[in-house]
């Protein structure tokens, strides 16, 4: 029974349109606030299919009312003629991120088949399994289509209601119906016209919009059947019937039929034989026969399997209309509208071309009603398109809709045509999901869509269309992040366009910058994922966030970077340990770790920092086991080749202490020996023009130097 949308659906949206000879011409509404008039108005292209709309009012010196508005307002409109228009960015969105999971899982499924068989999925079994896996994949994307929940039924059905109230359809899952018709599901082969007689009971409401439909028709007369006492005598009656039965309505027709008024209790007596003939013509259309494994729930009709079985029944059951058309039981009927209602309704059944072309109102509800009565054993695509053809000719549609365009071009078996309907008219996601379904149900699709073509820089026509739709995707904040797998899917342009889209995600932004970082490692991009961090420290050094910035030059490994780095930081920590400028760097030496590998320079400044704490609490009354630590990071710290040589001589002079250690020497000898070997280099690089003189006292080379020919010495008789 075909459903009447609800008009409490807020996904629902009804276009404004003026028709003209041709075409509508739709009108998109510009809410800019602003009060009028309007000064100038500037377009612009954003992203995608938005048109960016810049509303100016008068500059402040012409405004007479000086009401202080704003000078204007910019507003963006969004221009679609790709069927999104049911489609809010909410739903569309959610209908982006429910699609990758199967359209993923079908990748790796054909790749796994594709290795098994030998790059071949036409060899059996794998043809068979691969089949299976496009029909779940199938199923996946159809119900996602179709999540929105029907209204609650009524605990108390309404015996004048005709039309059931459904949750609205959706183009898009209209279209994709059609599609696994066709190209999927091979079991409905046999029952085409019966799944054809479903989809139209499902999604004629569709067609109400733009076009004259018998759902239409079945609305109007369910809200006048109210105010309606003797139904027989109104002719919508008759003609609601006539509609519904002519698209295989069945139940829709018998329920009308009980409304009768020959079966109400106070009028059996006068009307048995009135009352007979609508219960003949009832209990006929309730026993059609259909060939189809299964009948949907509250649906009549008898179902039969195989062609054999079905020709013999609809033969008979062709013989007992006929029969009833002849009885004598029609001159024994006063009524006349009933006599004549129900003949019509006979001359249906019987597939009276002139009575079915009156009863539909455009040429895929006859198309639907030639399946069912004048040829009902049709079969092949051919046979279909040529009785679509001739439909087309007897109801041309004024207005086509969109849908009619995929039919056409589905029982043409016209690939090109199915492929630019399903692009002009549902956009580019259909377009990337469908191609699955082509591929599998044509081979001719599968050759055409899997070609390379040089025109398009060496991609076929299915990466092309992965490639749109993946710019629609990066193209918006909330999905950027799914592009990547449709990217990933495109073997000749796929990563070169993954790497653009990484580099233009803004690095400021931790959890965009971590997400890019996740998506270089699941694709194994180190290349990328090493230069995304270096940009990152980059961005993070110059607007003053240095930890950061260190962070992620050591997450990229950039040594070049690091050293640079810790040059600029040797200027800033002091030229003594006691300086206090090393206190705002400590943080950020702290970040280092006392196991940096890719620190570069910085290595000395984490090590400068532990010395530096080791000798501030080395006092007098110091145990000489904490005096000695101070003295190996001392050491430790000349003989690391980071240490930059403008720090040696403050290193030792900070340290005089310890070389003049009371109670025993700290450093033996050939640490000493070491660090007199420093103050000799250093000695002759103050003879260098590029040296820098350390901010010391003038004696403090000496004082150094005694202090370690004192403890040579004093190492020397210790040892």
């Amino acid at each position: 029974m075909p459903g009447l949308t609800s008009e409490s659906d807020d996904l629902a949206m009804v276009p404004v349109s003026l028709e003209t000879e041709n075409q509508p011409v739709v009108n998109y509404p510009l809410r800019h606030g602003l009060k009028s008039p309007v000064h100038r108005l500037s377009f612009s292209w954003a992203c995608g299919n938005t048109l960016r709309v810049s509303v100016f009012r008068k500059p402040q010196s012409e405004k007479a009312d000086g009401d202080g508005e704003a000078g204007g307002r910019v507003v963006e409109v969004k221009l679609s003629n790709s069927g999104d228009e049911e489609v809010d960015a909410a739903r569309w969105r959610r209908m982006a991120y429910s699609s990758v999971t199967p359209f993923a899982l079908l990748q790796s499924r054909k790749h796994s088949l594709s290795a098994a068989s030998r790059m071949s999925l036409d060899i059996p079994p794998y043809k068979a399994e691969w089949w299976e896996h496009v029909i779940e994949y199938s199923k996946e994307i159809s119900s996602l289509l179709s999540d929105r929940k029907p209204p609650p039924k009524s605990i108390i059905e309404d015996a004048k209601s005709v039309v059931n109230e459904i949750a609205a359809p959706m183009c898009l899952k209209a279209a994709w119906e059609l599609l696994e018709i066709f190209y999927i599901d091979k079991q409905s082969q046999s029952w085409i016209p019966e799944r054809l007689l479903d989809w139209l009971a499902d999604y004629n409401s569709l067609f109400s919009g733009t076009l004259p439909t018998i759902h239409s028709k079945l609305v109007d007369f369910q809200q006048e059947l109210v105010g309606v006492q003797v139904v027989e005598d109104n002719p919508n009656y008759w003609d609601a019937m006539s509609s519904a039965l002519a698209v295989g309505w069945l139940e829709t027709v018998v329920k009308l039929l009980r409304l009768h008024g020959s079966y109400r209790f106070d009028q059996l007596s006068s009307r048995e034989t009135e009352n007979g003939l609508v219960e003949a013509v009832a209990v006929l259309i309730s026993k059609m026969p259909r060939m189809r494994p299964s009948l949907r729930e509250d649906n009549l009709g008898e179902c039969y399997k195989t062609k054999p079985d079905f020709m013999k029944a609809w033969e008979k059951w062709r013989t007992q209309i006929s029969k009833l058309d002849c009885s004598s039981y029609w001159l024994q009927c006063d009524h006349r509208q009933t006599r004549e209602g129900l003949k019509n309704l006979i001359q249906i059944m019987l597939g009276n071309p002139t009575v079915l072309s009156n009863a539909t109102f455009n040429w895929m509800e006859l198309f639907i009603s030639h399946f069912l009565y004048v040829r009902p054993f049709t079969a092949g695509l051919e046979s279909m398109h040529n009785s679509a053809q001739k439909c087309m000719q007897v109801k041309p549609a004024s207005i086509p809709h969109k849908l009619f365009g995929l039919v056409l071009g589905i029982l043409g078996e016209n690939t090109e045509v199915v492929l630019a309907e399903c692009s002009r008219s549902f956009g580019p996601w259909m377009m990337v999901h469908a191609v699955e379904l082509l591929t599998a149900g044509s081979t001719h699709a599968e050759i055409l869509l899997h070609e390379e073509h040089s025109k398009l820089g060496g991609v076929s026509i299915e990466e092309l269309h992965r490639l749109v739709y993946a710019q629609v995707l990066s193209s918006h904040a909330l999905t950027w992040q799914i592009a990547p797998i449709y990217l990933t899917s495109c073997i000749k342009q796929g990563i070169r366009l993954l790497e653009n889209l990484l580099y233009k995600q803004p690095v400021q932004h931790s959890q965009i910058l971590l997400k890019s970082i996740e998506i270089c490692r699941l694709y194994e991009l180190d290349s990328i994922n090493s230069n995304i961090m270096r940009i990152a420290g980059v961005h993070h050094w110059k607007h003053g966030r240095k930890g950061s910035g260190v962070f992620w030059l050591q997450q990229a490994r950039d040594e070049f970077r690091l050293n640079r780095i810790a040059k600029q930081l040797f200027d800033f920590v002091g030229k003594s340990v006691s300086d206090e400028g090393f206190k705002q760097w400590e943080g950020l030496i702290e970040l280092l770790g006392s196991e940096s590998r890719t620190a570069g320079g910085l290595e000395f400044l984490n090590k400068y920092r532990d010395f530096r704490r080791s000798l501030l609490q080395v006092h007098g009354d110091t145990p000489t086991d904490a005096a000695r630590n101070a003295a190996e990071a001392l050491v430790s710290l000349m003989k690391n080749p980071s240490t930059p040589q403008r720090f040696w001589l403050p290193l030792l002079y900070d340290s005089l202490k310890l070389l003049m250690w009371q109670e025993r020497p700290l450093v033996n000898v050939s640490q000493t020996q070491l660090l007199l070997n420093k103050l000799q280099e250093l000695s002759m690089a103050r003879l260098r023009p590029d040296f820098v003189e350390a901010d010391l006292p003038s004696d403090a080379l000496s004082s150094v130097r005694l202090a370690l020919a004192t403890n040579l010495g004093r190492a020397i008789l210790e040892e």
